[in-house]
C-alpha cells in the first residue's frame, strides 16, 4: 500500500504539473479555480474535469480516544494522547461528459484505498456506480468524517454499520420538490467489507434505503446548520440489508466480529438488520436520529443475537448572523446513545452522553471542535457495570 501511495502522489504531482503547464501557455485552454471540492482543473467545453484535495485532522484525547467495547477497557490505564486521526487524499471529476464522475480517496496514516468508483448521473431519477464506497445505509455513517457536527461518529456506529463495500448500486430522485420527492439506492455487493478480492460463498449483500423529503426538500448529507435555512427541511429514511458471511460487522478496516462471536467460517453468519432515520435543519437548528434492530444468526450452530440501539443528536449555531461579516461561528450540540447488546438479556445496556462545541473559521473545512462524553456500561446478568468521563478536542483542516 505504500507503494501505491507514491505512485498516487507521483500521479497528481504530474498531473498538476500538465495542467499549470497547459494554462500557461494558452490561459482559455484549462480552468483553475480552487472550490469547496479542492483544487478543480476543468478543460474546455467541460469534458473533463481534475479535483484534488487533501484533509488533515488533528486531535487530543484523554483519558483514551475510542470509545469502550467492553468492562477490560474501562480498567485501561489513562492516558494523553495527541495524534494525526485521519490524513486523506482525494481525486475526483468527470470525464468525457459531466455525468460521467469518477472518485478516489485514500488514507495516507493508515495506506488504505477506502474509495474508488464510477458514477452514471446522467438523470436524477436515474444513476448507476460501481466500485467500492460506504454503502448508504445509516446517515451517521454517509457523512463524511470532515462534516460531522460532533467530533467522532456515536458508539452504536460500530456495531451497525454497513461500512465500505464492494459492487454496484442504483440511485435517484423522484419528484423534486414536491410531496413524493424521495431518494432511493438499491445495492448489491460482494459483502466481504473493504478491498476484498473474493467472496466466501455464492451469496451477495443487498442493502436498499429510501428517504422521503416530505417538506419538499431533503437534508444534505451534512451535519450542523450552517446555512441558517430560511425553510424548513427534513426527512425520514428507511433502510435494510441482509448478508451472509464470516463476519458479524464491518469497518474501515474491513471485516471483523462483534464481542461474543467467534472468528467466522465461510458463510457461517446470517445478518439482517434495518434502520429507520430522521434529519431535520431549520434556522441554524439541526436534528438528527437512528434507531436500528439487526439479527444474527449461526449457521452452523444455535446461537443467535438480537441487538438493538439508537441515538438522537442536536445542535445550534449561536450567532449565524456573523457569517455575512466572515467571522467565525459557534455551536452547540449534544448526543444520547442507548444500546442494547441482546435483546434477550434487557437489562444489559451501554449509554453515551456527550455534548459537544464548534468553531467554524470556515465551515467545514475549517472547524475546531471540543467534546465532553460520559459513558455508562450496565451488564446486571454478570452484576457488573462501570462508567467513566472522557475529553478529547480536534482540528480539522481541508484544502
Amino acid at each position: 500500500m505504500g507503494k501505491l501511495c507514491v505512485a498516487v502522489c507521483v500521479w497528481l504531482s504530474f498531473a498538476v504539473t500538465t495542467h499549470a503547464q497547459t494554462a500557461s501557455t494558452d490561459s482559455a485552454s484549462v480552468d483553475i479555480r480552487h472550490t469547496s471540492k479542492g483544487f478543480q482543473f476543468t478543460t474546455p467545453e467541460n469534458r473533463f474535469q481534475l479535483q484534488i484535495a487533501g484533509r488533515l485532522q488533528f486531535r487530543y484525547a484523554f483519558p483514551y480516544d475510542q470509545n469502550p467495547l467492553d468492562f477490560d477497557d474501562f480498567e485501561e490505564p489513562d492516558q494523553h494522547l495527541f495524534k494525526v486521526n485521519r490524513a486523506r487524499l482525494k481525486v475526483g471529476g468527470h470525464a468525457y461528459q459531466p455525468w460521467l464522475k469518477y472518485y478516489f480517496e485514500y488514507e495516507l496514516g493508515a495506506s488504505r484505498l477506502l474509495d474508488f468508483r464510477v458514477m452514471v448521473e446522467k438523470w436524477p431519477w436515474l444513476s448507476f456506480k460501481a466500485g467500492q464506497w460506504k454503502v448508504e445505509y445509516t446517515r451517521e455513517r454517509s457523512i463524511s468524517s470532515g462534516k460531522q457536527q460532533m467530533l467522532e461518529r456515536s458508539l452504536i456506529n460500530r456495531p451497525f454499520t454497513i461500512d465500505r463495500q464492494q459492487g454496484v448500486s442504483v440511485y435517484g430522485r423522484i419528484d423534486e420538490g414536491g410531496l413524493l420527492d424521495f431518494n432511493y439506492h438499491f445495492s448489491i455487493l460482494t459483502g466481504m467489507g473493504r478491498e476484498t478480492r473474493h467472496n466466501d460463498d455464492k451469496k451477495l449483500m443487498y442493502v436498499g434505503k429510501v428517504f422521503w423529503n416530505f417538506l419538499g426538500d431533503g437534508v444534505a448529507i451534512s451535519g450542523s446548520d450552517l446555512k441558517h435555512q430560511s425553510k424548513p427541511q427534513a426527512s425520514i429514511a428507511l433502510a435494510g440489508a441482509t448478508n451472509t458471511s464470516p463476519y458479524t460487522r464491518f469497518s474501515s478496516s474491513g471485516g471483523g466480529e462483534l464481542a461474543g462471536y467467534g472468528s467466522g467460517a465461510p458463510g457461517q453468519y446470517q445478518v439482517n438488520q434495518w434502520v429507520v432515520e430522521t434529519a431535520f435543519q431549520y434556522k441554524s437548528f439541526s436534528w438528527q436520529s437512528e434507531y436500528h434492530r439487526k439479527r444474527i444468526n449461526d449457521n452452523y450452530g444455535p446461537n443467535t443475537g438480537h441487538l438493538a440501539g439508537l441515538y438522537v443528536q442536536g445542535g445550534y449555531i449561536l450567532n449565524h448572523q456573523d457569517a455575512a461579516k466572515g467571522k467565525p461561528l459557534f455551536e452547540i450540540a449534544s448526543r444520547y446513545v442507548h444500546y442494547q447488546p441482546e435483546l434477550s438479556l434487557p437489562q444489559n445496556s451501554e449509554e453515551e452522553y456527550t455534548l459537544a462545541f464548534n468553531c467554524f473559521f470556515n465551515g467545514h473545512l475549517n472547524k475546531l471542535t471540543a467534546d465532553f462524553t460520559f459513558f455508562d456500561f450496565d451488564e446486571m446478568s454478570q452484576n457488573r457495570e462501570a462508567n467513566d468521563w472522557r475529553v478529547r478536542v480536534q482540528y480539522d483542516f481541508s484544502f
